[in-house]
């Protein structure tokens, strides 16, 4: 028989209640690092990678501002997510020499948002054959490395953006 280790979703097994308030405005407070993922922050959103990802380098751009629909937002902040998704399209293709991007907003339970009172943008890296048997049978996704890995190589890149 063969085993497919992943000790990293112990973590997210064993912390299956929510915390108290909104994920994105209580890793705001925090000090940017492994502690909270936030990658960088802009004016009016910032960066943070997701900290249960489809594949590694997934990111999302989220508004500092707790509004849980883009039309919450004003133009100024909702320009600023695309712009820091952008940008954070560039860094993954330099890291991660992705085939593809998915970029998107799930706006509600019915659309799929797993956090649905604080709206966000996923920037997703695809390759041809990513979603395999593990994902479509197994319900489970293989990650090459580590979160805490994944961290530190898109902050060290993100520096060099516009390079």
């Amino acid at each position: 028989m063969d085993y497919l280790f992943s000790p990293w979703r112990m973590e997210y097994i064993e912390n299956h209640l929510k915390a108290e308030g909104c994920v994105f405005c209580l890793e705001q407070e925090k000090s940017d690092g492994l502690d909270n993922l936030i990658v960088t922050r802009g004016q009016n959103a910032f960066v943070i990678l997701n900290r249960y990802p489809y594949t590694s380098g997934h990111i999302m751009t989220v508004p500092h501002i707790h509004k849980s629909t883009l039309e919450e937002l004003d133009p100024e902040t909702r320009a600023e997510m695309f712009e820091l998704a952008t940008n954070g399209m560039r860094v993954l293709r330099r890291i991660y020499n992705p085939q593809g991007f998915n970029v998107g907003v799930n706006i509600g339970e019915a659309a799929g948002a797993g956090i649905t009172e604080h709206v966000h943008l996923h920037v997703v890296p695809r390759w041809m054959g990513d979603t395999n048997f593990m994902t479509s049978l197994g319900k489970t996704r293989v990650l090459p490395e580590n979160l805490e890995q994944t961290y530190l190589r898109v902050c060290e890149e993100w520096g060099r953006v516009g390079e």
